[in-house]
């Protein structure tokens, strides 16, 4: 997020303009023309004006004598805030018509005199504030996108992905609904709902761009009746529910979006596998050399994915076992990634991960073409910074398939279920050939020779926010909610 920095000469212009509108609003209150106080400071007419409208700044002497000749105080011209509203808008206006919003349309500025109407300088304010808006709003370019992502992760790896804070948010949401532990049912997260003040309403025209859309005015809490066989119910009402526990406010940067997106998947696992439960389950399957991520998501009844996210935010902390985590779509695009074992995923110049090509030899690429889904892909991957060991399944969604693997290097496969596996390979994506060039071969046969047409990907589109919320259409959202309100 840009911060903008306020310079002195900009303050002493902001200070000028306000105290030449004070001594502008005392003269006139007092009856006194420009002519009467300029006589009486025994200064030209022209100076005093150039005084009032802000455009010179005056010095404390003629500030003293103006104050006498006004009959105030000088504190009362030094205020920091104008007399009136009219004074504000003014200002206001003023200040706008040299910043750069006017500047690069090529408005010139001009006299704000008496006879303009009030109502006439608050719209061009508002006009104003909305091209700052938009403009800002469009600043998130898809640069500003992966440099968001790359923070974050840095964060998530300074601390093992496990965040404190969301541990104790879901055990004080627990404890309040009464769960014991285990499986969290479809009856304990309508109860989470309805501990938040919230009623839970499935209907058929739910906005395509939503998940869920929640109505804080007359608590209800809006999900789609049309979930797919496979999809987990619970998963889209604690989603929704999260955001409301952590107290997100309106997103106001694509980095603060992240975050919260980053917060509420957090906490919707910690939901899901508490804590305190699911440690003492992988403590115990480390001492018998048996963690296994499908063992996670049968025992708690969660997807394969949310097993997956939630063994990397536990297995740093509580086993001592350093993981990385790859979801790769099925064109072969890394759309999630976190690590803290140092393996070596490909990055762009700003060190972004998601949106880069998987190396065609990891297991997370070479899963795809393995026939049985029933059984999990375990394989060992030889790379120029050491070998790893990961384990990976094939996972599908409205967005096709995509590749869910969690990894260690080898000297941690001790502790895992399918360390014997026979698949090797060997990654070397630091070498151009590797994957990211066809050999020498087959690229003479076919590159004067083949003419691809490229598939725009929806997420590279995805990564210019519209609004608030990325990738949302609000307008819809808002005569959604205003159809199906109470009343």
């Amino acid at each position: 997020m840009a911060i903008v920095e306020v310079t002195e000469d900009e303050e002493a212009e902001a200070d000028a303009l306000t105290i030449g509108r004070r001594i502008r609003q005392l003269r006139t209150a007092r009856g006194m023309t420009l002519d009467d106080l300029a006589g009486a400071v025994e200064r030209a007419p022209s100076q005093l004006s150039m005084i009032e409208t802000g455009k010179r700044e005056p010095k404390l002497t003629l500030l003293r004598a103006i104050a006498k000749a006004l009959g105030v105080s000088i504190d009362a011209l030094l205020e920091a805030e104008p007399l009136d509203e009219r004074a504000s808008l003014e200002i206001s206006l003023e200040r706008a018509m040299k910043g750069q919003t006017f500047q690069a349309l090529g408005i010139p500025s001009f006299r704000i005199g008496k006879t303009i109407p009030d109502e006439v300088l608050r719209a061009m304010l508002s006009l104003q504030g909305e091209i700052d808006r938009l403009r800002d709003e469009r600043a998130a370019t898809p640069e500003e996108a992966r440099r968001a992502n790359v923070d974050l992760r840095h964060l998530m790896r300074r601390q093992d992905n496990y965040f404190a804070d969301l541990e104790a948010q879901a055990r004080g949401i627990l404890e309040a609904v009464g769960h014991p532990g285990g499986p969290l049912t479809q009856r304990t997260a309508s109860d989470i709902a309805a501990h938040l003040g919230f009623t839970l309403h499935y209907v058929p025209d739910l906005p395509q761009t939503t998940r869920s859309v929640a109505d804080l005015r007359h608590g209800r809490l809006y999900l789609s009746s049309r979930i797919s066989a496979k999809g987990d119910p619970r998963t889209a009402v604690l989603q929704a529910l999260s955001s409301r526990i952590l107290g997100h406010a309106e997103p106001r940067s694509y980095a603060e979006f992240l975050r919260q997106r980053v917060e509420t998947n957090y906490l919707t696992g910690a939901l899901l596998i508490p804590e305190s439960h699911a440690v003492p389950v992988l403590v115990e399957a480390k001492a018998a050399k048996a963690i296994s991520i499908e063992d996670l998501r049968d025992a708690y009844s969660v997807s394969y994915e949310t097993a997956a996210h939630r063994f990397t935010n536990l297995a740093s902390v509580h086993l001592g076992i350093p993981v990385h985590f790859l979801k790769v779509h099925e064109s072969g695009t890394i759309t999630k990634a976190y690590e803290n074992d140092d393996v070596n995923f490909p990055t762009d110049r700003l060190g972004a991960i998601e949106g880069q090509m998987c190396c065609r030899r990891w297991t997370s690429r070479v899963v795809f073409d393995v026939d049985d889904r029933f059984n999990p892909y375990y394989q060992y991957t030889d790379t120029g910074n050491g070998t790893y060991w990961c384990t990976a399944r094939v996972e599908h969604s409205s967005e096709g398939a995509h590749s869910v693997s969690v990894g260690v290097r080898f000297d941690d496969t001790k502790w895992f279920l399918g360390r014997d596996t026979p698949n090797r390979g060997v990654s070397k994506h630091s070498v151009e050939v590797c994957c990211r060039r066809a050999p020498a071969d087959l690229e003479a046969a076919w590159r004067e020779n083949a003419w691809p047409n490229v598939r725009t990907p929806r997420t590279l589109l995805a990564t210019l926010p519209t609004g608030s919320f990325p990738g949302v259409d609000t307008t819809e959202v808002y005569e959604f909610l205003q159809a199906h309100a109470p009343g």
